[in-house]
C-alpha cells in the first residue's frame, strides 16, 4: 500500500485497460454473502454432497438442507395441464425466466414456443428448445433457468436473449422482486418456497441428488452465483504465453509433476474478476459519469442492474479520468464518480516480482536484477499467485518475472490431516523450538475465537497427540526435519518424534566434536584439504583413506541434490555420512589408533594421519550441514581448529561450501569396507541373538573367495573393534571352525563362526531358548485363533488384519532362529560330553 506499489498498481490496471485485457462486464460472479463481496473461482472449496445432508452455514441458527432434488410443476399458460421441472435450489425459482427442453424430446415437441406462467410474480415464462444444455435422460427432461444465479442458466439466458432477474441483495436475502418472501435470507426463502408450492398443489416431491457445493475459503460460507457488473481481466492470451514458458524451458516448474497441473488450470482458465467490495485495498481508478442535473433513473446507477457500462472512463489520476470523460461526451458538463471497489488482493500482489523493483520506472534494480532467478513458494498458491505474476509479468514487461519455481510441501500433522485450530492439531513452530507442556497448550485454545464445543474437541486431540506436551526441540532439529521431510511430494505428515530425534542426534554432533577436541592436541595445525593429495594417503591408516573416500562421495551426492532442489536427499545423505560412517565406524576405529604408544613403530604417523582425517570430515561435515543447521554448526566450527586460510574467515555461514576432491576417491577401498561391515553385521547379530554384551568371544571366517579372503585379513583388526571381537581368524581354505561355535551366512562366499565354548553355559541357555519358544508360540497360536473365527475375515477392519499379520511373522521368525540357536546349543552340550 506505500506509494511505489500503489503506482504500480494504478500503471498496470490503467495499460492492461487500456489494452483491452481489463474490461466491464453484467456477469456471474462467486459472491460471498457473508463478506458481501465478490471472490475469484480459487478463492472458492468444493465438496462433494453424496446426498440429502444438514450443513452448517455461518449466519444461520439451524443446519441447512443440500444435496435434494426438488420437483415441482410450472402451469401451462392456456390452462392445458404442466410441466415439471427440478432443482436444487428451490428458492432460485424466484428468478427463473424459460424452461428448456430437449429439441429432439417427443413429449414436450407440442409445448415448443408456449409458455407458463410463474405461480409467485405471474410472469410469462417461455419454453425454449436447448439442446446444449438439456439432457432427455436425467429427471424429466424439462430444466428450469435462472440466468442471473446459475453459470449454465447464464449461458442459456445469452444463446436465447432471456430475461436475467436477480432475486438477492448483497447480503443474501430476497430482494423486491421476490414479492411475499423479499426479506427472507436465501436458506429460509428455500422453506418457504417449498411450503408455497405445496400450498398451490405444484409440489411434486423429493429425492436425493449427489452435488458439489461451493465453500468460500475464507469465510466458509456458501458460494451464490450472482450476477454483477464488475471489473473483468481477460486471461486466455497470457494464459497461453504462460503455457508456452513452460514449455519453451524459459520458466522451470519444480517438482516437475507440477506442469501438468499448471497445464490443466491455465488451459481451462477463465476470465478473473478483479472488483472486490471491501473497505481496504487499493481502490479501482475507474469512474462512472455522469451529467448534471441527471436522475439515476436516466443515469443508471454503478455497480447495479442499471449501470450503463458505456460510462465508464479510467485514468491514472481524476483528471485524467476528466479529459478522457470529457472527450467521450464533449458537449455534456460531467460529474465523476470513482469506483468504491478495490481491487482484488492477488492484482497487486501479481506484480510484486517488478513493482518492488520500482516498476514503471525504469530503475537500475529493475535493469539489474529482473527478471529475479527463483521463486520459492507452497504449491497451494502455485494460482493464487505464481501464475498471475508470470501472466502480469509477461504482459507488462514481456519477461518472465523469474526462471525458476520451487514448490515446497504442504506441513499437516502426523496423521496426515489439515492443521486446523478447530481440530487442535495446529503445530506452533515456535512450541517445537522451545517446547511446551499440555496445558499450555489448553491454553493457547482458551485465547482464541473457537466455539467452546470445538475448544473441548481441540483439546481432546491435544491429550492424544501430546500426553506430555511438546519436548523442547531447537531450531536445528525442526529445520532438518522440515527438509528431511520434504521429498517433493504435495505434504509432510509431521511427527513430532521425529524432530526430537533430530534434536537427540545434534547431541551426537556435540560429542564427535567433542572427541575431537580430546584427540587433537593444543599445537594441531590442520593441513590444507587441497594439499592432501593422492600420494600422500596411501601412507594412510584404511580407515582414514576410507573416511576421506566416504567425504568426497557425500560431498557430491550433496551438492548434486541441492542444485537438483532435492533437499531430502541432501540431508539423507548428510545424515548417513555422519551417523553410520563418520561416528559409528571411523570414530570407533580411531580409538585404538590413538590409545597406541607413540614409541612403537608407525604408531606416531597413523595418529597423524588419522588426527588429519578427523579434522578434515568434522571441518567439511559441518560445512556440508550448516544451512540445514545453522547454530549448532556454526557453535561447534568455532571450536575447531582453523587453517592459516580460515584464520580471516569469521564464521561458518561465510565459508567456502565444500567441493568434491577426486583424489580422494577410493572405490576399491569402499567396496572392501562395504564387504568388512558386512561380516560386523553377522557378528552383531549372532551376539544379540545370544545376548552377548560384555564379552569378546573369538571369531572364526571362511570365505571361498581368495581376493574377498584378503580383504577381511587386511581389515581383520578393524572387524574386531565394530564388532567387539578379541581376535578375527580367517580359516584357510577347506579348514573347520572349532567345536562350539555359532554359525551365521553373510552371503554365498562367507561365513562366520562365533565361540561360544566358554562364553556362557550352553544348559542355561537352552532353557532360555525353550522358554522363547513357548512364549512365541503361544503369541502365534493365539493369533491363528483369532484369524479362524468366522467373522474375521468381514467384519475385522483391514488396519487390525495388516497388524495381526505382522505381529504373526514377527513370533513365527523368533521361533524359527530359537529353533536354530536351540539345534546349537545342543551340538555344543554333546560335543561337551
Amino acid at each position: 500500500m506505500d506509494e511505489t506499489r500503489s503506482a504500480a498498481v494504478l500503471e498496470a490496471f490503467v495499460r492492461m485497460y487500456e489494452s483491452g485485457c481489463i474490461y466491464r462486464d453484467n456477469r456471474l460472479v462467486n459472491w460471498d454473502a457473508r463478506l458481501r463481496t465478490a471472490v475469484s473461482d480459487i478463492e472458492v472449496d468444493y465438496i462433494d454432497i453424496p446426498g440429502r445432508t444438514l450443513i452448517n452455514v455461518p449466519g444461520y441458527e439451524q443446519p441447512v438442507e443440500f444435496g435434494v432434488l426438488t420437483s415441482f410443476a410450472y402451469p401451462l399458460e392456456d390452462g392445458d395441464g404442466e410441466i415439471v421441472v427440478a432443482t436444487t435450489r428451490p428458492e432460485t425459482m424466484l428468478g427463473d425466466t424459460a424452461v428448456a427442453v430437449h429439441p429432439e424430446d417427443q413429449r414436450y415437441k407440442h409445448l415448443h414456443g408456449k409458455f407458463v406462467v410463474h405461480p409467485v410474480s405471474k410472469r410469462r415464462i417461455p419454453i425454449i428448445a436447448d439442446a446444449e444444455l438439456v439432457d432427455m435422460e436425467f429427471g424429466t427432461g424439462a430444466v428450469k433457468i435462472t440466468p442471473a444465479h446459475d453459470p449454465n442458466d447464464f449461458l442459456v439466458g445469452k444463446r436465447h436473449n432471456l430475461e436475467f432477474i436477480n432475486i438477492l441483495d448483497d447480503n443474501g436475502n430476497i430482494n423486491d422482486t421476490g414479492g411475499a418472501f423479499k426479506g427472507q435470507p436465501r436458506f429460509q426463502a428455500r422453506v418457504t418456497v417449498v411450503d408455497f408450492l405445496k400450498e398451490q398443489g405444484l409440489y411434486r416431491g423429493i429425492h436425493d441428488n449427489p452435488m458439489r457445493l461451493g465453500i468460500s475459503s475464507r469465510s466458509k460460507d456458501v458460494i451464490e452465483p450472482l450476477l454483477k457488473p464488475q471489473w473483468w481481466v481477460a486471461c486466455a492470451d497470457m494464459a497461453a504465453r504462460s503455457c508456452q514458458a513452460v514449455r519453451s524451458g524459459d520458466l522451470e516448474v519444480i517438482p516437475k509433476e507440477f506442469e501438468a497441473v499448471w497445464f490443466r488450470w491455465l488451459e481451462n482458465i477463465r476470465d478473473w474478476c478483479i472488483s472486490r467490495q471491501l473497505w481496504w485495498g487499493h481502490r479501482i481508478p475507474a469512474y462512472y459519469v455522469t451529467f448534471e442535473g441527471e436522475l439515476d433513473e436516466q443515469s443508471g446507477v454503478p455497480g447495479r442492474p442499471s449501470e450503463d457500462m458505456s460510462r465508464w472512463v479510467v485514468g491514472r489520476t481524476q483528471d485524467e479520468a476528466a479529459a478522457a470523460a470529457q472527450a467521450k461526451h464533449p458537449d455534456k458538463k460531467i460529474v465523476l464518480h470513482q469506483d468504491e471497489d478495490v481491487l482484488d488482493t492477488w492484482f497487486s500482489s501479481g506484480l510484486f516480482p517488478f513493482s518492488v523493483m520500482g516498476w514503471p520506472a525504469n530503475t537500475v534494480d529493475m535493469q539489474k536484477f529482473y527478471p529475479g532467478s527463483l521463486l520459492e513458494t507452497g504449491h497451494d498458491i502455485l494460482f493464487f499467485w505464481v501464475a498471475r505474476m508470470v501472466m502480469m509479468g509477461l504482459q507488462l514487461t514481456d519477461k518472465v518475472p523469474f526462471k525458476q519455481v520451487y514448490l515446497h510441501a504442504m506441513v499437516r500433522d502426523a496423521h496426515g490431516k489439515k492443521m486446523s485450530k478447530s481440530l487442535g492439531n495446529v503445530i506452533d513452530p515456535l512450541h517445537v523450538i522451545e517446547g511446551i507442556t499440555l496445558q499450555g497448550l489448553h491454553d493457547t485454545l482458551q485465547s482464541g475465537n473457537l466455539d467452546p464445543k470445538e475448544v473441548l474437541r481441540a483439546m481432546d486431540t491435544q491429550k492424544t497427540d501430546f500426553p506430555d506436551g511438546i519436548e523442547e526441540c531447537g531450531t536445528d532439529a525442526l529445520r532438518f526435519a522440515l527438509v528431511a521431510y520434504t521429498t517433493q511430494a504435495r505434504d509432510i505428515n509431521l511427527d513430532i518424534k521425529r524432530v526430537v530425534a533430530y534434536r537427540y542426534w545434534c547431541n551426537k554432533l556435540w560429542n564427535a566434536i567433542k572427541f575431537a577436541m580430546m584427540n587433537l592436541p593444543a599445537d594441531f595445525v590442520p593441513h590444507q584439504p587441497d594439499q592432501i593429495t593422492a600420494g600422500q594417503l596411501e601412507s594412510w591408516p584404511a580407515a582414514a583413506r576410507w573416511i576421506l573416500s566416504r567425504l568426497d562421495s557425500a560431498v557430491e551426492v550433496v551438492n548434486k541434490a541441492m542444485e537438483a532442489y532435492d533437499f531430502s536427499t541432501a540431508t539423507q545423505q548428510l545424515y548417513g555420512w555422519w551417523q553410520y560412517e563418520l561416528c559409528d565406524v571411523f570414530i570407533e576405529l580411531m580409538k585404538p589408533v590413538m590409545a597406541r604408544d607413540d614409541a612403537q613403530p608407525g604408531a606416531a604417523a597413523a595418529k597423524a594421519a588419522t588426527q588429519q582425517a578427523l579434522w578434515v570430515s568434522l571441518d567439511a561435515g559441518l560445512r556440508l550441514l550448516h544451512p540445514f543447521m545453522p547454530f549448532v554448526t556454526e557453535e561447534l566450527w568455532q571450536r575447531l581448529p582453523k587453517t592459516q586460510e580460515q584464520a580471516s574467515i569469521p564464521s561458518i555461514m561465510v565459508s567456502p561450501y565444500p567441493t568434491s576432491h577426486p583424489d580422494w576417491s577410493q572405490p576399491e577401498l569402499d567396496k572392501d569396507f562395504e564387504e568388512a561391515q558386512a561380516v560386523v553385521a553377522a557378528i552383531r547379530k549372532l551376539r544379540s541373538d545370544y545376548g552377548l554384551t560384555r564379552q569378546r568371544p573369538t571369531v572364526y571366517v571362511s570365505c571361498s573367495s581368495s581376493s574377498r579372503a584378503g580383504v577381511l585379513q587386511s581389515l581383520s583388526a578393524d572387524i574386531a573393534c565394530l564388532s567387539g571381537s578379541s581376535e578375527i581368524v580367517l580359516l584357510e581354505e577347506g579348514g573347520s571352525a572349532p567345536a562350539g561355535c555359532s554359525v551365521a551366512i553373510v552371503d554365498d562366499t562367507t561365513t562366520v563362526h562365533l565361540m561360544l565354548k566358554g562364553i556362557l553355559d550352553p544348559t542355561l541357555e537352552l532353557a532360555k531358548l525353550e522358554k522363547k519358544l513357548s512364549e512365541a508360540s503361544s503369541r502365534a497360536d493365539a493369533i491363528r485363533r483369532k484369524q479362524s473365527l468366522p467373522s474375521y475375515a468381514d467384519k475385522t477392519p483391514q488396519s487390525v488384519k495388516d497388524d495381526d499379520a505382522e505381529r504373526l511373522a514377527k513370533a513365527e521368525a523368533e521361533m524359527t532362529a530359537a529353533q536354530q540357536h536351540m539345534e546349537e546349543m545342543r551340538k555344543i552340550i554333546a560335543e561337551q560330553q
